[in-house]
């Protein structure tokens, strides 16, 4: 496995190296699970490559709507696989570049000063009288939303903390809800969990696989893309072992192993 991987970069670095393209730029629109894992795959991606990646985070649901409105993005990477293939059928991405690079994994995170003992209780912590606000990302547009109102409906207790739902615009938003205290507690992405900027700062239970549909995120390359190339470059990276290890470090699991 290890040779295989490592021949699949070094094909990538002499493709990048011999195709003739000159250092250039793609922006990718991604979902705000990826706002730390996503940097720290671009800046390999430019020490290889020399090519250079701006991001733009925010809610599956609500990039997608700017794709569909000709907003100028090359990529797009959503935590559901869904809206990559509703770009594919209207002919606003590649078919043959879809790619689904990760699963997701929803927890319930508390702050460290909590006195919530969400190792233990798991998700009944959210019906203790102490937790007045609960963090979610908005349901109608962001995928891990729809997941975690899923889990609530799962475990029985949505009617019970439904009017204690506070609604981020993305994952990302909910999980700032609870560092800053808007919230005592929040349904939000592992990978904002396992982030340098939460990491140490709260503790977290692991939602069960089969408690919410499966969060399969995947990425395409756009139609209007003008920088083809250097997408399927970056898309061939992602699948390199040295990328696949940096989204295992923040929680994904990898498809195969589902």
């Amino acid at each position: 496995m290890f040779c295989k991987m490592l021949k699949s970069l070094t094909s990538l670095m002499l493709l990048l190296c011999c195709s003739g393209i000159a250092a250039g730029q793609i922006t990718i629109a991604a979902a705000a699970d990826l706002n730390a894992v996503l940097p720290e795959l671009t800046t390999e991606y430019q020490k290889v490559s020399g090519n250079s990646v701006t991001l733009a985070f925010g809610s599956s649901g609500s990039l997608f709507s700017q794709i569909q409105n000709g907003a100028p993005f090359d990529m797009f990477f959503s935590a559901d696989e869904d809206y990559p293939r509703q770009l594919v059928e209207a002919g606003l991405a590649e078919q043959s570049s879809l790619y689904r690079y990760a699963i997701g994994k929803l927890v319930v995170w508390v702050p460290a000063s909590s006195s919530l003992d969400v190792e233990e209780g798991g998700v009944k912590i959210l019906l203790d009288r102490s937790v007045k606000k609960i963090a979610i990302a908005n349901p109608q547009h962001a995928p891990y939303g729809r997941a975690a109102e899923a889990a609530l409906r799962h475990f029985g207790i949505y009617e019970q903390v439904g009017p204690r739902l506070v609604l981020g615009e993305n994952v990302s938003q909910a999980a700032q809800f609870v560092e800053s205290g808007s919230a005592q507690a929040g349904l939000i992405a592992l990978s904002h969990a396992l982030s340098p900027s939460l990491n140490g700062k709260g503790r977290y239970w692991l939602v069960p696989a089969d408690a919410y549909p499966p969060l399969n995120q995947a990425a395409v390359i756009l139609a209007r893309s003008s920088r083809k190339q250097e997408a399927a470059n970056f898309l061939a990276f992602l699948k390199t072992r040295r990328a696949l290890a940096v989204l295992k470090r923040y929680g994904f699991a990898m498809p195969e192993e589902h």
